[in-house]
């Protein structure tokens, strides 16, 4: 089964927040930086900092947190952003020496 990723992006001030799940992290970012999808709501609010990510063994389990997450209020989503980026830096470029050990 295939590996895969739940991550938040936000745009420059944090006033929106995105979650969702893929199967190739880095990509997917890029696709946010680029606006690949012009008429996406990524592209519509700027959301293009990397914000959060967790990783999975398996594409299903990273289903069923982002599920978890979606429903979770605004305040959850920030806790849980804090947890492992407090100064809501942008990690993508952090991502890529990461994932090379996944």
């Amino acid at each position: 089964m295939k590996s895969g990723f739940i991550y938040i992006v936000t745009n420059k001030n944090n006033t929106a927040l995105y979650v969702r799940v893929t199967s190739n992290l880095p990509e997917r970012i890029l696709e946010h930086k680029h606006k690949k999808y012009k008429n996406s709501f990524t592209a519509r609010y700027n959301l293009d900092k990397l914000a959060y990510w967790e990783s999975f063994q398996e594409i299903g389990d990273a289903i069923g947190g982002e599920k978890q997450i979606k429903v979770g209020s605004r305040k959850k989503k920030e806790e849980l952003i804090n947890s492992i980026n407090p100064e809501w830096d942008d990690l993508y470029d952090s991502i890529e020496d990461i994932l090379d050990n996944f």
